[in-house]
């Protein structure tokens, strides 16, 4: 019977019965491609696939090393322990890998010709980063300070007070031996007793020397401190190469060991970001920037075997990716097209290689090209079999925004939409500011499913305003001190001009948003009431609240060009609490109860004011999520909540 039943349910999963449209459980089940590495030579591609594992008494995600080629792909990587961040060996015939399957995440390695994964190292803490030697005898890695014999005890004791922002554990570097010495042993060496946390490393091509950026604490205020030294692996001394006022970071040794090319913001470094490409000479010296990248915002993946640089970056919805000259700073462009391209990993050649590639129709997958030419080969078929119904069309429109500023956002029409129809429209907007709404798969598993209510037949409108990353520093920065002022128009035009298409219907709009999203939708709704119902997720509601709270207190002030003591009427004009009595829309509220960056208390803030004006609310409290649900059932329970939300407002 059992026989009979696999049977049956194998014939209508290969008849193609399925789910006839996208719901968030269909989403959710869209594998994620992270890590993609090319083996030395690029014969063979290591790369991760994630998916999530819910059960009774599970919610989380599992990720696991899957390995490609011209003959296919197959799982290397099985149990209920992740295994992430596949690097080679240098000669190619071992893979490492770092998995918690001892309880911390340690590294392991893998013969290839066969035989089990062996634990290399014995760490108190999880691995943060790692990297093989270039002669294959020793890892770099890198992890936090772990708890001492007596803060454990003190921990285990409950007299575990602490003091705020004193004396945090550092992320430091070590080194540790591959092979056993004659004891049958690995020690980890200590390389860094600087009291600095290691944020990026790279070895030298000899492997006598690491070169490392490193931070004044571990916390996501810190980046602008960021500096460039190097380690003697065999004397642990170490040596400053740059420390300015800038924001040196993301070193790489040229593959002569010669050069040292790295990131370099501006002086003093601005939040939303500017940067260049710069060369050091690895003896120290004085760094020569590099021409600027049309976003000012390059991503350094490494040096290519004829000694250029890749870079990669948004531009516009898509992946600009770049190959520059170290000598006269000219940029070759790749010919991406409306692609969205992540994971970018050279070989240890510097000759091809691999990533993940998306669009809007097409789910993400694991590719290898050489630097020779962008010609993409697909190595992976995690969403091969991914049952999909059909899929909404996506469309790049534009509009004049505020100021005659030309703008231009993603248009999701719902699905078997045809022309002449009006339907709801909801008003999508990003994080950051300095997000980017770019070309990914429509039916990614994230807070608001655009697959999903484009198959209730809401269009989704995904604009990219001033203050968005992908057209150049200039318009990243058009809106210093002024969120909800034209940022605000070019929406509200973006909303227009989609009436104006004849596609949105003007009585049935819905606004949303996540973080900076969220604080948007707080403060469209003080301004208008032309939307009918509003999700507003972990959204910044008070400026001088939210600075006094959130771990990163610089972020504001850099923004509105001081703290609020010095600069009240900023604050107090550009937060939504102050225009609170204004709101008149029905209004879903979304926090994650361990969220940091946007403490709650700013969700709390808005829902008490809301319930207090007697406009109708609800507030979803994730606990144990952070900025952002990481959890797949929280996931899944933002998503439906979303979508019931706006269906009851907008279709009922």
């Amino acid at each position: 019977m059992r026989a009979a039943l696999l049977l049956s349910l194998s014939f209508f999963l290969c008849a193609g019965e399925g789910p006839k449209s996208w719901t968030p459980e269909l989403h959710l089940k869209v594998r994620g491609i992270q890590a993609v590495r090319p083996s030395p030579g690029g014969s063979q591609v290591a790369f991760t696939v994630t998916e999530p594992v819910m059960s009774a008494e599970k919610s989380e995600y599992l990720t696991q090393i899957w390995i490609g080629g011209a003959a296919g792909s197959r799982q290397l990587t099985f149990g209920e322990k992740s295994s992430t961040d596949p690097r080679w060996s240098p000669d190619g015939k071992r893979l490492a890998f770092i998995s918690p399957r001892s309880g911390k995440g340690q590294i392991y390695v893998l013969p290839m010709e066969g035989g089990e994964a062996e634990a290399i190292t014995e760490a108190k803490s999880d691995i943060a980063a790692y990297a093989w030697s270039p002669d294959g005898t020793r890892f770099a890695f890198t992890m936090l300070d772990p708890k001492t014999e007596d803060e454990e005890k003190a921990a285990k004791g409950k007299d575990d007070a602490r003091w705020a922002q004193e004396k945090p554990a550092q992320r430091r570097l070590y080194v540790i031996a591959v092979a056993k010495d004659k004891d049958g042993k690995r020690e980890a060496k200590k390389l860094t007793l600087m009291d600095r946390s290691v944020e990026g490393f790279d070895w030298s091509p000899d492997s006598k020397t690491i070169v490392f950026a490193h931070v004044r604490n571990p916390g996501a205020n810190e980046w602008p401190s960021s500096d460039l030294a190097k380690v003697d692996v065999a004397s642990s001394n170490v040596q400053t190469l740059a420390a300015t006022t800038a924001a040196e970071a993301n070193p790489h040794f040229s593959p002569d060991g010669k050069r040292i090319a790295f990131s370099l913001s501006d002086d003093p470094p601005s939040w939303p970001f500017h940067s260049r490409v710069a060369l050091l000479n690895a003896q120290g010296g004085t760094a020569k920037a590099l021409a600027e990248t049309p976003d000012g915002q390059p991503l350094l993946h490494g040096w290519t075997r004829e000694g250029r640089l890749l870079l990669s970056e948004a531009k516009a919805t898509a992946t600009g990716i770049y190959l520059q000259s170290t000598e006269d700073g000219q940029l070759t462009e790749w010919p991406v097209g409306p692609r969205l391209c992540t994971a970018l990993e050279l070989d240890a050649s510097g000759c091809f290689l691999g990533f993940a590639m998306q669009t809007a129709a097409q789910p993400g997958e694991a590719f290898l090209t050489s630097i020779e030419g962008f010609k993409p080969a697909q190595i992976s078929k995690a969403n091969a079999e991914l049952l999909s119904p059909p899929l909404p069309r996506t469309e790049l429109i534009h509009w004049t925004g505020a100021k005659g500023q030309a703008i231009e956002g993603l248009l999701t029409y719902p699905v078997g939409y045809e022309g002449g129809q009006k339907v709801p429209l909801i008003l999508n907007v990003h994080g950051g500011p300095a997000g980017v709404f770019l070309q990914s798969f429509v039916a990614n598993p994230g807070a608001y499913p655009i697959a999903s209510f484009a198959a209730k037949g809401i269009a989704v409108l995904r604009p990219n305003p001033r203050g968005s990353s992908g057209y150049g520093f200039a318009f990243r920065n058009a809106n210093h001190g002024d969120w909800g002022g034209a940022d605000y128009e070019d929406l509200m035009k973006g909303v227009d001009k989609v009436i104006a298409m004849g596609v949105a219907d003007p009585t049935r709009l819905g606004v949303m948003g996540w973080s900076y999203g969220g604080f948007m939708t707080s403060w469209i709704i003080t301004q208008t009431q032309r939307f009918k119902a509003a999700s507003v997720g972990a959204a910044v509601t008070n400026l001088e609240s939210f600075n006094g709270t959130t771990d990163i207190p610089d972020f504001i002030p850099d923004y509105f060009g001081g703290q609020a003591w010095d600069n009240e009427k900023s604050y107090r004009t550009h937060g939504s609490m102050t225009a609170v009595k204004n709101v008149k829309t029905p209004a879903l509220i979304q926090h994650c109860e361990g969220d940091a960056r946007v403490p709650i208390g700013q969700g709390y803030e808005f829902f008490n004011a809301l319930k207090h004006l007697n406009v109708e609310t609800r507030m979803l409290i994730l606990p144990r999520q952070a900025h952002s649900p990481t959890e797949p059932k929280a996931l899944l329970k933002v998503m439906k909540t979303n979508l019931d939300w706006f269906t009851e407002k907008l279709l009922k």
